[in-house]
């Protein structure tokens, strides 16, 4: 069972802060999630450290950052966890792999690239200010990408037979598209994630698994 707080955009900080520590205290409740971003007039932070980390099912509170930096973790950011589950499940070792992550967001960019360096991975994260953006992406034998720019990565940015993995979520033209362009990729790669289908579904599921873990946790 789940239940959904859908707060006005004009909510008080106070407000939101108060009901996460009702939630905090209940115990029937096992998993929080705030769903990002949010208004401007409230800090994100504050509201992500008032989570109880032993709730914090999107792994987003310092504490659970910290453990997954140690690679000693309760719970996994849940898009990088689900990539790192498509990648299991296709049979793909990572250990010696370029990998290179496009983005270095603290929600997808950052946590990526340590669960790909855990799995014992040779990391590249790229960002806006990385020169020569194209020649590292085409070391790649591992792509991620999770900048949020509509078709960003193309075929001449990718090394032929390498895994390709579009976290993005776009809309053009009312369409939802990924970071890469999947028609000219697909005939380059040899594995790559559609959207959406791809990654999406894996978030969500990721999600529960945390969910599930955090109940679990809590009756010990």
């Amino acid at each position: 069972m789940s239940e959904e707080y859908a707060l006005p955009a004009e909510t008080a900080e106070e407000e939101l802060l108060a009901l996460i520590d009702k939630l905090n205290r209940r115990d029937d409740i096992h998993g929080i999630l705030v769903q990002l971003p949010l208004p401007e007039h409230i800090d994100s932070e504050k509201v992500l450290l008032a989570i109880d980390y032993r709730k914090d099912v999107d792994a987003f509170h310092p504490v659970n950052v910290g453990k997954i930096m140690i690679g000693s973790f309760d719970f996994l950011p849940c898009t990088p966890a689900g990539v790192m589950e498509l990648i299991r499940l296709t049979g793909i070792d990572v250990t010696g792999k370029e990998c290179v992550v496009v983005g270095r967001s603290n929600i997808v960019g950052k946590p990526m690239a340590m669960l790909l360096l855990h799995q014992n991975g040779t990391v590249t994260v790229c960002h806006s200010k990385t020169k020569n953006l194209a020649e590292v992406c085409r070391r790649a034998d591992i792509l991620v990408a999770a900048v949020g720019k509509a078709n960003f990565i193309t075929a001449d940015m990718v090394k032929p037979g390498a895994v390709v993995i579009d976290v993005g979520m776009n809309r053009v033209d009312g369409k939802l598209c990924g970071d890469v362009k999947f028609d000219e990729v697909s005939e380059v790669a040899s594995a790559i994630t559609p959207v959406p289908g791809g990654v999406g579904p894996m978030t969500i599921a990721m999600l529960m698994k945390n969910t599930v873990k955090a109940a679990g946790l809590r009756l010990k």
